[in-house]
């Protein structure tokens, strides 16, 4: 798990989190509510299929409208297969991570996360695949050589 986890208010303008992004060289930042609770991730793919792709002026769209919900959330007292089981049971590729019962963010973990800790690279790409398939399950893929 990552413990510095990037965030933004639902005000902020995408425009903005996208340079956060960019600056930071993150692909995803958790949206949190006036309590600081998580309430909806936005990732690089987000912008440009909510935002870019829909003709919305980035600098005005509140990033809170472009954000992907329900936001997935893990605990931590999960260990690394929990946490790989539900990241592959609801198709994320990032899991932020709260603590027990106040929801108050505590880290995030993503699929490269688990390639590394696990030093598994047939175990990350079948969950890389999995994740895939469930969002484009038209998509088809091909080993490169």
């Amino acid at each position: 798990m990552t413990s510095a986890v990037i965030t933004a208010a639902r005000d902020e303008s995408a425009l903005s989190v996208a340079q956060t992004m960019r600056d930071r060289g993150v692909g995803s930042v958790v949206v949190i509510d006036d309590g600081g609770e998580p309430t909806a991730i936005v990732t690089d793919r987000d912008l440009t299929l909510r935002v870019i792709a829909d003709d919305r002026t980035a600098a005005e769209a509140p990033i809170g409208e472009c954000a992907t919900t329900p936001l997935i959330c893990g605990e931590t007292e999960m260990d690394l297969e929990e946490a790989a089981a539900l990241m592959v049971r609801h198709r994320v590729r990032r899991l932020p991570v709260v603590e027990p019962g106040g929801g108050r963010l505590a880290g995030i973990v993503t699929l490269d996360d688990i390639a590394v800790r696990t030093g598994d690279l047939d175990v990350a790409r079948r969950m890389t695949a999995d994740v895939i398939e469930g969002a484009l399950p038209g998509f088809f893929f091909h080993e490169r050589g």
